[in-house]
């Protein structure tokens, strides 16, 4: 199934911890707690990939509209932990050029 596993505040980040498929369900999800906290004037995201090995097609899609709230507010989203077939498929699509990218949580949110 799949869930977030944990949302928390560290720094000026809100770092989401997805599991399992990153499909519409969990794109959902994920879009729902970002408009929650941009309405607490928190704009700045990591989402932590460790435990999502494979996004689909509307998840990738999900991921965009996250990324224009975010530009929208001067906000800025971070990606960690992705495995090398979603990496290489962000990369492909274009979405890296919108977002960073980190091989650990540790190296987000020292950016």
């Amino acid at each position: 199934m799949s869930k977030i596993i944990n949302t928390e505040e560290q720094n000026k980040y809100v770092v989401v911890k997805t599991e399992g498929y990153f499909n519409k369900d969990l794109g959902e999800l994920v879009i729902s707690v970002v408009e929650e906290k941009v309405q607490e004037n928190k704009f700045h995201f990591i989402l932590d990939l460790e435990q999502s090995k494979i996004v689909n097609s509307i998840g990738a899609s999900i991921l965009i509209e996250v990324i224009e709230i975010l530009q929208d507010k001067d906000g800025t989203l971070s990606l960690c932990h992705m495995a090398p077939i979603i990496e290489k498929t962000f990369s492909i699509m274009g979405l890296t050029k919108y977002c960073n990218t980190f091989a650990t949580l540790d190296e987000a949110l020292a950016q």
